[in-house]
């Protein structure tokens, strides 16, 4: 369950930062996005 909600927020934040961001940007945001989502699955006791 915590790896199907690690990719579902992984996959929405990436579409807004590619929608909403240039190229370089959003490459660059890669890497929050990946923490924000492992700790929203695995950290965050929410699920």
């Amino acid at each position: 369950m915590q790896k199907k909600i690690f990719w579902i927020v992984f996959s929405v934040l990436g579409l807004i930062a590619d929608f909403e961001l240039s190229i370089w940007w959003c490459l660059a945001a890669t890497v929050p996005i990946a923490y924000v989502s492992w700790w929203v699955a695995y950290r965050s006791d929410w699920f």
